[in-house]
């Protein structure tokens, strides 16, 4: 599954230009030249990451960014400022208004491509391609493949996604709409009680090697991943 980035960019040269190289990158880029084409994106479905120019017509992206930051279904979503702007204090005003970083204009594709790297990797490590290891299980999403104590197992695409995200957010307790969110999409609109059907799944494929325990149920609020439960 692609990752996501809507672009907010009011300059079409500037737009094209950074959506160009996204996509070279192998993001599925959205656009918007204002805040009320981000808004229409944004209530279709939530993006992965978004870059969000401070000068925009009509409603400024700092202000935006403080309204994404006050609402509970935007307040996660990582956020890179772009900006002409370099004072120091232009960068405070930037960050305090929810920015996670800020890039002052020019800047080269390659200087963004490397912050939006490291800004999932920080943020939303589960649409990253690194390798993780977690006890005896190994997951590579580059090569989609799962390693359990050497030994690949073969699972469907939606428990590979699933495990990615627990691996990458081991020792917390997610619940059942949560991970519909997180692994879903906030705008799919299925049942609760999916995320039982392919936990079931994920458990089953992690059973040959003794490491279904890694999943854990904690009764009245969801689920975990955890390789110290297990042990």
């Amino acid at each position: 599954m692609q990752t996501t980035i809507l672009v907010i960019e009011d300059e079409p040269s500037i737009q094209e230009l950074i959506a160009v190289n996204l996509k070279l990158a192998g993001y599925e880029v959205l656009r918007a030249l204002d805040a009320r084409e981000a808004d229409a994106h944004i209530r279709t479905a939530l993006p992965d990451l978004i870059l969000l120019d401070w000068m925009l017509p009509g409603t400024s992206g700092l202000r935006l960014a403080r309204d994404l930051r006050a609402e509970d279904r935007t307040r996660a979503i990582p956020l890179i400022m772009l900006t002409a702007k370099g004072a120091e204090q232009d960068k405070i005003d930037g960050l305090e208004a929810g920015a996670d970083d800020y890039i002052t204009k020019p800047f080269s594709p390659r200087e963004l491509l490397a912050r939006i790297k490291a800004l999932l990797r920080r943020r939303a490590p589960q649409l990253t391609e690194d390798p993780i290891q977690a006890g005896e299980l190994r997951l590579e999403p580059d090569a989609r493949q799962v390693l359990g104590r050497g030994q690949a197992l073969p699972m469907g695409p939606t428990e590979f996604r699933l495990l990615h995200f627990f691996m990458t957010h081991a020792d917390r307790v997610y619940t059942r709409g949560q991970v519909l969110d997180q692994v879903w999409g906030d705008h799919v609109f299925i049942e609760e009680r999916t995320v039982d059907v392919h936990i079931r799944r994920l458990r089953k494929a992690l059973s040959p090697v003794g490491l279904d325990a890694y999943i854990q149920t904690v009764r009245g609020a969801g689920y975990r991943f955890s390789t110290s439960a297990a042990a």
